[in-house]
């Protein structure tokens, strides 16, 4: 089960200048900058009161986040949402007919293990499913 959206993915073209736009906009500093190299991404985290605010810069030409910034430009790249239990939840959406990108999650950043649905199972919005990782 879906519990809240844990946050909203950007996707921007300098990470350093869009980190500086939001720090203006939410009138606060970012509290978290993360590279995952498996995904060729560096991510920065803002809080808002109840959810976050993700940017996305590419760290490599051929990763995902670079190939959505050559084909739709900037913008909102996903919605993710905070599950308790993501295996459970892959299960149940897969026999809902949804298509997942993969059947396994990973790691992600900000101490989650993620999975996304294909877009094309959910109206052209790449959905994120986000557990905390327990220590």
């Amino acid at each position: 089960m879906m519990r809240k959206i844990e946050h909203l993915g950007i996707a921007v073209k300098d990470l350093e200048v869009a980190k500086q736009t939001y720090e203006t906009l939410l009138g606060k500093s970012a509290y978290q900058s993360e590279r995952v190299e498996s995904e060729g991404v560096e991510t920065v985290f803002f809080k808002t009161v109840e959810s976050k605010i993700e940017l996305l810069g590419a760290t490599q030409d051929d990763s995902p986040i670079a190939k959505y910034l050559e084909k739709r430009g900037e913008g909102l790249h996903h919605i993710a949402f905070d599950v308790a239990d993501i295996e459970a939840e892959i299960e149940r959406l897969k026999s809902e007919g949804f298509q997942l990108i993969s059947d396994q999650p990973k790691a992600g950043a900000d101490n989650k293990r993620i999975v996304f649905l294909h877009p094309k199972s959910s109206h052209g919005v790449l959905v994120e499913l986000c557990e905390e990782i327990k220590d």
